[in-house]
């Protein structure tokens, strides 16, 4: 998995979480979970992540499941990585 707190990093910097992102956990939920992650806010995370990570994220990768847990987003980044 990509370094869960790169991908924590990323993830309160795009959606300004302040103090909140240090008890996040790869457990954590996200999407329904956190009313910063909206469908604009998606779009700035999967930019800054692309940013961050060099990668490119393609549209049709983009689905929920990718965005339910910290774990899962940086499970998806270490896929990208990866490939």
């Amino acid at each position: 998995m990509a370094n869960v707190d790169e991908v924590r990093k990323v993830l309160g910097s795009a959606l300004q979480l302040g103090n909140r992102i240090q008890s996040m956990t790869p457990e954590t939920h996200l999407l329904g979970s956190l009313t910063e992650l909206d469908s604009m806010a998606v779009v700035s995370l999967i930019a800054a992540l692309e940013d961050h990570f060099g990668i490119v994220v393609n549209d049709d990768e983009i689905n929920a499941e990718i965005f339910t847990t910290l774990g899962s987003l940086g499970n998806f980044i270490t896929q990208k990585l990866a490939a």
